[in-house]
């Protein structure tokens, strides 16, 4: 008995001693098969990623290679591959995201805060909940309709029509809804005992919203509205149908900021959608040039949102 109690080796933590009591020391291979099955599921998923990457990079290494970067960031659109660059969209997508970041942000955190912490749980507010969570699964080129026939038709005094202005709105409103359900999600993850505490030290309602609840949710938020900021600049099908160029443009020396706004725009998806048109092979090497850059943008958003989340959080 010694021997073989001595034979079985000891558990190496509390839940695979609580699993070998319960299961009377069997294996349960349908765990183990269910296992292997998703681990397979991960590592096809990734292979495909690593392939598409390393096929992208492979076809954009000539472009680097014969080509400053710098080069290729600050060039306009050009019908001569060898010209070609991507400064005009950056530049647009740049502004893009101030329109997003000034706009989507204030108004969906505002939102969030309300429906969370004043708003009163009756059908009005669940009806607006329920509206918000439908809102964020539409397409994004329903919205860009939507944008042709407000901004673009409706406030064309205002946004001088198919602009920056009207693919700006546009996209905020394809991102509001995230980020009105980003920060409620954060906010309702806040224990009730950090409001009660509040409230015990003689603190008014905006007071422990300002001061207790809205630090503690911080993390959440910023990691919500800035992952949506790098969805918001992937975006390429309203602004399409918002005015964005697929071609090169040129504006005037002389114009102001307002008829700059007000003017012709693209992004770094349009050029990228327009490049991948077109027969040239030298576009198609532009083109995974371009999306390497896309992808190196958005692991930059992406890694800011991680710092910013690890930093706040640490202060909790």
């Amino acid at each position: 008995m010694t021997a073989s109690a001595n034979s079985v080796p000891p558990p190496s933590s509390a839940t695979e001693a609580v699993e070998q009591a319960l299961t009377g020391h069997r294996r349960d291979w349908r765990s183990v098969v269910f296992e292997l099955a998703l681990l397979a599921s991960l590592l096809i998923a990734l292979g495909v990623l690593v392939w598409l990457i390393t096929d992208i990079f492979l076809r954009a290494l000539p472009v680097f290679q014969e080509r400053s970067l710098t080069e290729f960031l600050t060039n306009p659109m050009s019908s001569r591959p060898s010209r070609a660059g991507i400064g005009q969209g950056l530049f647009g997508s740049i502004v893009l995201m101030v329109f997003v970041a000034m706009l989507a942000i204030p108004i969906g955190i505002a939102a969030a805060v309300y429906l969370e912490e004043y708003a009163a749980d009756n059908r009005l507010t669940r009806f607006i909940n329920t509206t918000v969570r439908n809102l964020a699964g539409v397409p994004a080129v329903v919205y860009g309709l939507l944008g042709i026939a407000v901004f673009v038709v409706l406030l064309r005094d205002v946004t001088g029509g198919p602009s920056i202005i009207s693919g700006g709105f546009t996209l905020a409103i394809v991102v509001l809804p995230i980020v009105i359900i980003a920060s409620a999600e954060s906010l309702r993850a806040v224990p009730t005992s950090i409001r009660e505490a509040g409230f015990g030290v003689g603190a008014t309602k905006w007071e422990v919203i300002r001061s207790h609840v809205i630090p503690y949710a911080l993390p959440g938020i910023l990691t919500g509205t800035i992952l949506t900021i790098g969805r918001a600049f992937g975006e390429t099908a309203p602004l399409l149908l918002v005015g964005a160029v697929t071609g090169g443009f040129a504006v005037a020396a002389d114009a102001s900021a307002v008829e700059q706004l007000q003017g012709p725009y693209t992004s770094l998806p349009t050029i990228i959608f327009s490049w991948a048109r077109q027969p040239k092979a030298e576009f198609r090497e532009l083109t995974a040039a371009a999306i390497i850059v896309l992808l190196v943008l958005v692991l930059i958003i992406n890694a800011i949102a991680i710092i910013l989340r690890n930093r706040y959080a640490r202060k909790w």
